[in-house]
């Protein structure tokens, strides 16, 4: 007969004494986690980032779209204030994503998210998530985030394609990004990201902020993949960029061929990169080609460039 061990719930309070000093800070660090529920590749932009005379927790970026995303914490039950100030944060940084975090979710703020997935634009989702924390027995604490309140990506997914009236091409691009994400996902655990979107470009994170893996339709009939750096300081992107460049022999050795650098003077951003010839305009046969050359060489680029990407961040 199995033998069980005792689930036991643990008091949130006993874990985080304080939610601006402990548990933002902590969710800040575990970020992937929370978007490995929701199904997105999120990056924190800024914590405590202020609008007006509030302070919100987490102002983060879903790398799939580009969009900017709000994290609002409370370790106590939801109230009226919080939902406020979830709605001001939501308006102050055009959000696409809301996601409000809590021990517990009332009914009535349960209620009055759901109306807001069924009337906002399809450009426009609220999460409402609860966090747990248990133990089994004398283990060590785990904790779990639970979703509450959720979109209903299929329902999105064909009221964006009725609603936008998607051109033949735009839909082209969100089948194939989606076969991609779900390749990377769930054979690599590469990405969070769950939903395609309808544009010619995606970027993963790399665990540092400013630094992306990505894999776009370029210009000139070419695809595209990059390491793409923006720490958001021209400068620092720069120095970053050379340093790289000053392992080029190395990294093109590990890679197994040579690569596109790219300074990008111009601009405050650089990038290196791998292209080949492609367009989203091709037979399905291609296509599928082109996305694997796409798999393979973003599977590369980080193994190739993630031990760079770390004596970085630990320097």
């Amino acid at each position: 007969m199995p033998d069980f061990g005792t689930l036991v719930y643990l008091d949130i309070r006993d874990m985080w004494l304080n939610e601006a000093r402990d548990f933002t800070p902590w969710l800040k660090d575990n970020i992937d986690k929370l978007g490995e529920v929701i199904g997105i590749d999120l990056e924190v932009i800024q914590s405590e980032a202020d609008v007006g005379d509030f302070s919100l927790d987490l102002l983060a970026k879903d790398l799939g779209t580009g969009q900017n995303v709000i994290i609002e914490n409370q370790l106590e039950n939801t109230d009226h204030d919080h939902l406020g100030k979830l709605l001001t944060y939501a308006a102050g940084f055009e959000a696409s994503v809301i996601i409000w975090i809590s021990k517990s979710i009332r009914d009535e703020h349960r209620q009055t998210l759901e109306w807001l997935n069924e009337r906002t634009d399809v450009a426009t989702q609220f999460f409402g998530i609860t966090i747990e924390v248990f133990k089994i027995d004398n283990s060590r604490p785990a904790f779990k985030f639970v979703p509450v309140v959720f979109p209903n990506d299929w329902q999105r997914i064909n009221k964006q394609r009725s609603i936008n009236n998607l051109t033949p091409r735009a839909e082209e691009y969100r089948i194939y990004f989606q076969r991609l994400i779900d390749v990377l996902r769930e054979d690599y655990n590469f990405t969070r990201a769950r939903i395609g979107q309808p544009q010619g470009w995606y970027t993963f994170p790399s665990g540092i902020v400013g630094i992306l893996y990505g894999t776009s339709f370029a210009r000139n009939n070419r695809v595209r993949v990059e390491l793409f750096i923006d720490f958001g300081d021209i400068e620092q992107n720069k120095i970053f960029f050379d340093s790289l460049l000053n392992n080029r022999q190395q990294i093109e050795t590990e890679f197994g061929s040579a690569l596109s650098w790219e300074r990008l003077d111009e601009k405050r951003s650089s990038r290196v990169a791998l292209y080949r010839e492609g367009s989203i305009d091709t037979t399905t046969e291609n296509l599928s080609e082109i996305q694997q050359w796409s798999i393979d060489n973003l599977i590369k680029f980080k193994r190739v460039f993630s031990p760079y990407i770390s004596r970085r961040n630990n320097n």
